[in-house]
């Protein structure tokens, strides 16, 4: 790890002497990307530095351990730095885990009603409700692409992009099945029905070299209409987009126009053909991480909201809190948090062995 860090001190001093140097600074393109590249490691850097002060003080403690007028204050202190030490080494350890190339970008999220039928639907309007409201306090924005509602409340499906600062790497984990135990209020004699809905979560791929041939894409427009559409039910400018070779199907009504619609299903067609090719990719080399927290598959039952006992289980890492009420209403940070923790030790472990 010190050798790694050495390497990367010299490179970040690298940079900084090229900064001041006439050629970058007459070439605006160069000045960009070498501030960025230095911005990237700069973080690094100073809590090494942090490191290497803290080793430095160790050692002068350890000398002054041997005058008996200072040995008691020099003990004490020393038992603090090395606690301070073993701090920053494992920060420094998860500073170096290799970053997921897509953390920063904005997210992509389907919830569908799955097993359960009307509950089910209620249970997706729902999570959407607690994704918006977590959104909200992270102050990212929400856009609402496509909802589907159902006669009894709630959805059967909904499609909507987060737009924010990392984004993507708090709610990376989200995919899978959520599964809901509750009392119906159309059930009379009172009793738990267990009704699932299903997330996915997909990072917004803006800027992607996806080749889409014209005659591979079926479009149909129809009118606005539901929560994505309220305001332009006037004319059709809904937009339902089938790529033909894969069978994904991107609706779009929340913009104004049906060109606007078009666009922004094609923009989200792309990220999907994206995440699908990875997929299959990932499958068919065996890349998918032994460690990684769960599958991201739609079927995989990742967490259970039990309303009789307000009680919250994350299934993947064996967490449960009873405060699903809190959560409910967006309070997910310790979930997020916790799920955060668990990814960045197995990556640890991982790259030990």
């Amino acid at each position: 790890m010190i050798e790694r860090l050495d390497k990367i001190e010299e490179k970040y001093e690298e940079i900084k002497e090229k900064l001041t140097t006439e050629e970058v600074l007459n070439n605006i393109s160069l000045l960009t990307e070498l501030s960025k590249e230095q911005g990237s490691i700069e973080e690094i850097v100073k809590k090494y530095r942090n490191y290497k002060n803290v080793l430095k003080s160790i050692e002068d403690d350890k000398e002054l351990i041997k005058d008996p007028e200072l040995k008691e204050i020099a003990e004490e202190e020393l038992k603090q730095l090395e606690q301070e030490k073993e701090k920053i080494a494992h920060e420094l350890e998860v500073m170096l885990i290799p970053k997921d190339e897509n953390d920063e970008k904005n997210v992509i999220m389907e919830i569908r009603g799955a097993a359960g039928g009307d509950e089910a639907n209620i249970f997706a309007g729902d999570l959407f409700r607690m994704y918006q409201r977590y959104a909200e306090k992270q102050g990212w924005k929400v856009e609402i692409i496509n909802a589907e509602d159902s006669a009894s409340g709630g959805f059967s499906q909904i499609e909507f992009l987060i737009k924010g600062k990392g984004v993507y790497s708090k709610l990376k984990y989200e995919s899978g099945a959520h599964r809901v135990q509750r009392i119906p209020e159309t059930e009379s004699g009172g009793r738990i029905h267990t009704s699932t809905s299903t997330v996915i979560v997909m990072p917004e791929q803006e800027n992607i070299e996806i080749e889409i041939k014209p005659e591979d894409i079926k479009i149909d427009v129809y009118r606005s209409g539901g929560a994505g559409g309220q305001s332009v039910n006037t004319t059709d400018s809904a937009v339902r987009m089938t790529h033909i070779p894969t069978g994904i199907v991107v609706t779009c009504q929340n913009e104004r126009s049906q060109l606007q619609n078009k666009e922004k299903a094609l923009q989200i067609l792309k990220s999907k053909i994206y995440e699908e090719e990875k997929r299959k990719q990932e499958e068919e080399s065996g890349m998918e991480r032994r460690s990684k927290i769960g599958t991201g598959d739609r079927s995989e039952k990742i967490r259970t909201y039990n309303y009789p006992q307000n009680r919250v289980t994350d299934h993947r890492i064996g967490l449960t809190l009873n405060k699903l009420d809190r959560i409910i209403e967006g309070d997910l940070e310790e979930i997020i948090e916790s799920l955060i923790n668990e990814d960045q030790k197995r990556k640890l472990e991982e790259s030990e062995n």
